[in-house]
């Protein structure tokens, strides 16, 4: 089962659906979305394009940008921490 953001039933996607096809009509739905699509694809490439100019920066400064593995690795030690407290005392619900 998949869960849709924000909690939206099928019957409102439904209705929403049913109110675009009133407002826009059915020739023009395809053209808003092949437009969206083009905007969240721009939008994409321009994130990128400031991650990777943010990453060079990073890298011509000395920076360490390898953060996240810092925190996975710390993270994995708190876990095994906790499993080895919890281990006799864990229940299966």
């Amino acid at each position: 089962m998949t869960t849709i953001p924000l909690f939206i039933s099928g019957a409102e996607i439904a209705f929403i659906l049913f109110v675009l096809v009133m407002v826009f009509g059915a020739d023009k739905i395809p053209d808003i979305a092949r437009g969206m699509g083009k905007g969240m694809k721009m939008l994409r490439n321009a994130s990128n394009d400031i991650k990777s100019e943010i990453q060079k920066s990073a890298d011509k400064q000395g920076i360490n940008t390898d953060i996240s593995k810092d925190v996975k690795g710390e993270i994995d030690k708190v876990k095994e921490d906790i499993d080895e407290i919890t281990g006799s005392v864990k229940r299966r619900f």
